[in-house]
């Protein structure tokens, strides 16, 4: 009956007021479940553990708020451009849910500062922040519902902190445009993907090769294969573009002939 006067007191004075006050100027909520907020700021690397040993972290909260998102983002695309195609909304929304937009969307909404790790390596920390916002993401669903987690992250975070507009005019998606760029010029591509050196369990790392027409063309380092494999196209890229790729193509044929 008095939960309307005990929940600003417990904002300002209880033991847990500096992460109500987070979520209240994050997304404009009063929590029902701090709980949830304060797990998804654990990162892996923080090694906190309950009295039985254990292990707490915001994993599962990061996995679930990245399907969170991506509906969300693919739901607010889908209306905000009713004359595009399938193609093109699978690519803005692959750069609205890319880890640097997301790395970035964590630091401009001052999230980053919060987040509780022991990040030393660069891999991991190049994805610590926007592992963080997706995990407040699956905090924010399972605390309020999808209808709230909609329109705060459409609302507060993506048309305050995005121009998307600005994101349908950059590239991004290097895998997919070297993939198109190749089959358009007859020549086959792969990719030979596999565990890179110092990769663990808890901290895999991946290496990729880029190879055309069998020959190696472009290497790529990162926490995941996607990852990976797109920096191996982009370095690909960077050696390809419209005025440039005749020329390449033709280096690559000369390539494939004094092999045969």
């Amino acid at each position: 009956m008095f939960g309307f006067i005990l929940k600003p007191v417990k904002k300002k004075y209880g033991k847990d007021s500096r992460y109500y006050r987070l979520v209240d100027d994050l997304f404009g909520i009063y929590p029902d479940n701090i709980e949830l907020y304060k797990l998804a700021l654990i990162h892996r690397s923080a090694s906190v553990f309950l009295p039985d040993g254990t292990p707490i972290n915001n994993e599962r909260l990061e996995f679930l708020g990245d399907a969170v998102l991506e509906s969300i983002v693919s739901e607010y695309l889908f209306l905000e451009f009713p004359d595009r195609n399938e193609g093109f909304l699978t690519q803005v929304r692959s750069k609205i849910v890319s880890r640097q937009s997301l790395n970035e969307l964590c630091r401009n909404i001052g999230l980053s500062e919060h987040i509780i790790s022991h990040a030393g390596g660069s891999i991991i920390q190049k994805h610590l922040h926007g592992d963080a916002l997706e995990a407040m993401i699956g905090a924010l669903y399972l605390d309020k519902g999808y209808d709230t987690a909609n329109r705060v992250i459409i609302g507060r975070i993506l048309k305050t902190h995005l121009d998307i507009e600005d994101l349908t005019h950059t590239e991004t998606d290097y895998k997919s445009r070297l993939i198109e760029w190749c089959q358009k010029s007859k020549h086959s591509i792969s990719f030979r993907t596999g565990f890179g050196e110092g990769s663990t369990s808890q901290n895999p790392v991946f290496k990729s090769i880029a190879m055309i027409d069998d020959m190696e063309l472009g290497y790529g380092m990162g926490s995941s294969k996607k990852e990976a494999e797109q920096r191996a196209s982009f370095a690909v890229s960077q050696a390809i573009s419209d005025e440039m790729g005749d020329n390449f193509l033709d280096w690559i044929d000369e390539r494939t002939q004094a092999r045969k």
